[in-house]
């Protein structure tokens, strides 16, 4: 595998950068204010041509290989600029399984960021288990009627449209009662309950319930039943290291910690954190070279997912081992990397896909 740049590659890169060196310092931020500035962030990008680099033309994107994706990742790291961001599981979920119609509608402004969105999947009662969830859609005519309860939804306080699974069917299998619908989360009938984390920040995660909200039949993804196969298709994608810009950054903030050390002796969980970040970086290559290549991962994203998990925090107890409490950047570095074994499916939820999945365990 040849990890360097072509020569079309490194025209982009130097663009990036160049355009990074005028741009980047005015978007750095942290805490609430980092949130507060994603949209802006992201119509940024997007203008400049390093947003959305492998999504098709005809939504708004450049069409160009998943390594253009990378090296924009790559690149933001370096800058210390905040990361792109996360949409792709929703632009791959809506570009699977949405009509032509749909995809046409939502995706180009989904794409330039002039709508913003919001996934409503996980439950108080339905995280790792999301085929138990509760939330649901009852048909009224041209309409849908949802009621339900939504947690740990990302920049639900800002977003325009919200991708929810809701059970439209409870005579059925739980699986395949589930049905996904683009819902306007600007309804009276819709409320929102910010969430703090334990680093400080307000405005990341959020509950939403959802009292009588109001979506068109024309706007669910899919049939009737469809919505498991859509939220096995973005969670699956989620979980992919090489769509992420996580890998550079792990390595970037190792370096940093490392020299704060400067010739003294290197802690065990910095050095070990440097070799796990090492490591990720390896496999993102390599993830990416089979993309390159048409393979599809499937459930090996679980893999890499679990990989995410212990690289980030790796790096987090490495920061407490550096700096102990005494500085708020690295502290909140070590306190968001707890989540990682949560968010996008526990640990444990990936560990079991593995087993049944690829090892082919308990069949």
């Amino acid at each position: 595998m040849d990890f360097r740049d072509s020569p079309e590659e490194a025209a982009f890169r130097d663009r990036l950068r160049a355009w990074l060196a005028d741009n980047a310092a005015s978007f750095k931020a942290s805490g609430d204010d980092y949130w507060a500035r994603m949209g802006e962030w992201h119509q940024a990008l997007y203008a400049a041509g390093f947003f959305g680099t492998s999504w098709p033309v005809e939504f708004g994107g450049q069409d160009l290989a998943p390594v253009y994706d990378v090296i924009v990742d790559e690149e933001l790291a370096r800058a210390g600029a905040p990361p792109r961001p996360s949409l792709g599981y929703l632009v791959v979920g809506l570009g699977h399984h949405g009509s032509k119609e749909l995809q046409q509608r939502f995706l180009p402004g989904m794409i330039n960021g002039t709508e913003r969105w919001c996934q409503g999947f996980s439950e108080p009662g339905a995280g790792s288990d999301l085929a138990s969830l509760t939330t649901t859609a009852t048909r009224d005519g041209d309409n849908y009627i949802i009621h339900g309860h939504k947690i740990w939804t990302s920049y639900s306080d800002v977003a325009d449209w919200c991708l929810v699974l809701a059970r439209t069917d409870k005579n059925v299998a739980r699986h395949k009662g589930i049905s996904a619908f683009i819902v306007s989360m600007h309804q009276d009938t819709i409320e929102q309950r910010p969430l703090q984390m334990i680093n400080g920040v307000t405005t990341e995660f959020g509950q939403v319930a959802f009292d009588g909200a109001v979506v068109p039949a024309a706007q669910m993804v899919g049939e009737p039943g469809e919505g498991w196969r859509l939220a096995m298709t973005v969670v699956s994608h989620e979980r992919e290291p090489s769509t992420l810009g996580y890998s550079a950054r792990y390595g970037k903030l190792v370096r940093e910690m490392a020299s704060r050390i400067g010739d003294g002796k290197t802690p065990e969980d910095l050095a070990w954190a440097g070799v796990q970040a090492e490591m990720l970086r390896l496999h993102v290559r390599r993830r990416l070279s089979e993309q390159l290549d048409g393979i599809n991962h499937g459930p090996q994203g679980s893999l890499d997912k679990l990989l995410m998990t212990w690289v980030e925090q790796s790096v987090g107890h490495a920061a407490l081992a550096v700096t102990g409490t005494k500085d708020p950047e690295l502290l909140s570095a070590y306190l968001y990397s707890r989540a990682q074994s949560v968010m996008g499916g526990t640990s444990q939820i990936q560990k079991n896909i593995i087993a049944s999945r690829i090892l082919g365990l308990g069949v």
